[in-house]
């Protein structure tokens, strides 16, 4: 079970060597900007170190949006984010389950996911598997909450995409990670990879704000179950200067 974090894309290798990660995620673009990714510099020093690698699509990008100014651009960035993945040797690219806007029917949103899929599935498939995230907030989110999630998956599932499971996004939007794997498994049949984050909000708050582990709302121990019930890769999202730590917690409580 690797476990790591998401770090900086300045030195991803040195900042893993520094936390003790053998798992590292980080953006090969500006999260808050469509600017065009490009491979990793260190992809071939972070594949020879035996370090694992995820790559988190920009923030900006909406493959729900009614809005084709911000739709059609999100399509491309996914394939392109994919392809300079693939360059880095990522396992995988981490898109955000996105939303419609307000009074706006969710089964668009929906459709539009099946439509990405669909259309590259026509031309071959994407460069890397795509791992859609579950998100904390939002009524018109694609992957807030388990029933949502299903909702898309009986949209999407026959193209066989990828799962990342937050357990902040998860407490957030009101789901018990009691047994959050074992009802996400029976919607997606996998999980490729956890964001193991606590939060600094109450259950179902909605709000996105993650903490170490020591220091959120989620007991611990629930966070620990979660990553021996997944089985799947771990990565912290959490404030980096405890990040060592997190990382350290986890590999004595799981034994690895």
């Amino acid at each position: 079970m690797p476990i790591g974090a998401h770090v900086d894309a300045d030195d991803p290798l040195g900042t893993a060597q520094e936390r003790g990660a053998d798992v590292v995620q980080f953006f090969l673009s500006d999260p808050q900007t469509w600017k065009a990714p490009t491979p990793h510099p260190q992809a071939a020093q972070l594949q020879a170190a035996g370090i694992s690698v995820f790559i988190h699509s920009p923030y900006v990008l909406n493959v729900a949006s009614t809005n084709n100014r911000i739709r059609i651009p999100s399509r491309k960035a996914v394939i392109a984010q994919a392809k300079a993945a693939a360059e880095t040797h990522a396992l995988g690219l981490i898109v955000h389950g996105g939303h419609v806007r307000q009074g706006e029917d969710p089964a668009v949103g929906v459709d539009n996911w099946r439509k990405l899929f669909s259309r590259q599935a026509a031309e071959g498939g994407f460069a890397v598997p795509i791992l859609i995230e579950n998100t904390a907030g939002g009524d018109g989110a694609m992957a807030r909450g388990l029933d949502a999630l299903g909702r898309l998956w009986d949209s999407i599932g026959e193209f066989d995409p990828g799962f990342c499971l937050d357990t902040c996004h998860a407490f957030a939007s009101g789901e018990e990670l009691a047994s959050l794997v074992e009802r996400t498994k029976a919607i997606t049949g996998r999980i490729d990879l956890v964001h193991l984050n606590s939060s600094r909000d109450a259950f179902g708050s909605g709000r996105d704000r993650h903490a170490n582990l020591a220091d959120g709302t989620i007991e611990v121990e629930q966070l620990v179950a979660v990553c021996a019930q997944a089985g799947a890769p771990v990565v912290v999202e959490t404030p980096g200067a405890g990040q060592a730590a997190d990382i350290s917690h986890l590999r004595r409580e799981l034994g690895v």
